[in-house]
């Protein structure tokens, strides 16, 4: 199969004929990167839309909460995913400690940038006394943003690329070899940003989901951990971690996510039984 596609290649389409740049702005003295655009551009936006979500009735958080909560959760995807990558993907990178900081150079988690948030909205929630789960559900709702801005980015990049095939829009990545690949990239932006943001969508704005702490971030969890499961089988192995799949048959990008699709399932299911009512500011009657 790959003696077929090695010797197709041509006739599939080569990364650098889509004019592409990991760099969207050269000074010379200054190069600003679409991966940072994607992070900036992934919170800038999810922000924006917090605050629609928590301008309607029954929010658990005011709107100080949110521009706090932006801070601590940008620390906690830089710390959680740096780390998340180091201990995940490249324990090698702790021989030489000065690497750790090299985040310039590529090599995050979304794993890891995920415990990063939940540490951080731990922390506000328990010093400002605010659900947590609650508090959960609405920062669910904005997370898509950052994904599908961030698997944009992995593609401009042309990283992260998918394994060999021979299907008609297959790519020919310049670090993959003289082999054409699925756009897995692309995939996940599909699939972890926008049909993420549609289906929570409708739940917090078409149900009365957000009146039951943990159901939105339970079907956010469902749909990552469903949604990476599925794509790893189109993703390319890390290569320092292919004697895993070799070993076990599952990438570790399907190990991490077999825990996040569990407690998907848990939240969602007992979401019913955490039901609350939510009083408005003046009047007797509850929002929901």
């Amino acid at each position: 199969m790959i003696d077929i596609i090695l010797a197709n290649a041509a006739q599939f389409t080569r990364f650098e004929e889509l004019g592409l740049s990991p760099t969207a702005l050269d000074l010379g003295f200054f190069q600003l990167k679409w991966y940072s655009l994607a992070y900036l551009a992934g919170i800038l936006i999810g922000y924006w839309y917090l605050t629609k979500l928590i301008a309607q009735p029954g929010a658990p958080m005011a709107r100080r909460h949110a521009d706090d909560f932006i801070f601590w959760a940008t620390l906690g995807i830089i710390i959680g995913g740096r780390l998340g990558y180091i201990v995940f993907y490249n324990p090698s990178i702790l021989a030489n400690p000065l690497d750790i900081f090299k985040v310039w150079q590529g090599g995050m988690s979304l794993h890891g940038g995920t415990l990063g948030v939940i540490i951080a909205i731990w922390w506000l929630t328990r010093k400002e006394k605010i659900n947590f789960l609650r508090f959960c559900d609405y920062v669910a709702c904005v997370i898509p943003f950052g994904l599908f801005f961030g698997r944009l980015a992995n593609f401009v990049n042309g990283e992260l690329w998918g394994r060999a095939t021979d299907v008609s829009w297959a790519v020919v990545f310049p670090m993959g070899g003289e082999v054409a690949r699925h756009p897995s990239q692309l995939y996940e932006a599909g699939l972890e940003g926008v049909l993420m943001f549609a289906v929570l969508w409708f739940l917090f704005w078409k149900t009365d989901a957000r009146y039951k702490p943990g159901l939105l971030v339970g079907v956010a969890a469902l749909d990552y951990g469903i949604a990476r499961f599925i794509i790893e089988f189109f993703r390319q192995p890390d290569q320092q971690l292919q004697w895993l799949v070799e070993q076990s048959g599952l990438s570790m990008g399907q190990w991490l996510s077999l825990p996040m699709i569990l407690l998907g399932l848990y939240l969602v299911f007992t979401a019913k039984g955490r039901r609350v009512r939510i009083e408005p500011v003046s009047g007797d009657t509850s929002v929901a």
